[in-house]
């Protein structure tokens, strides 16, 4: 599996589902115990969040927005 390979190639200590707490006692108290699906519902509703600004931001005819990281010392300067 994709876990034990990122192991072993040391790209990463815990490969398992990137969930908060809130969100992975949700799922197991709704009955998901299929840890590795945990990941897979996590990208889908980013992924659904991310295309429904791009359907917006068509709609309106705005440019679509490509966020990046920022510092806050950048936001302090920049607002």
């Amino acid at each position: 599996m994709v876990p034990d390979v990122l192991k072993e190639q040391g790209k990463a200590k815990n490969p398992w589902p990137n969930v908060d707490a809130a969100s992975g006692s949700l799922l197991y108290y709704y009955g998901l115990r299929e840890f590795n699906f945990y990941t897979v519902l996590f990208s889908i509703s980013r992924t659904m969040g991310m295309i429904s600004q791009m359907v917006w931001e068509r709609a309106l005819g705005i440019p679509i927005t490509r966020p990046k990281s920022v510092t806050t010392d950048w936001i302090r300067k920049t607002v």
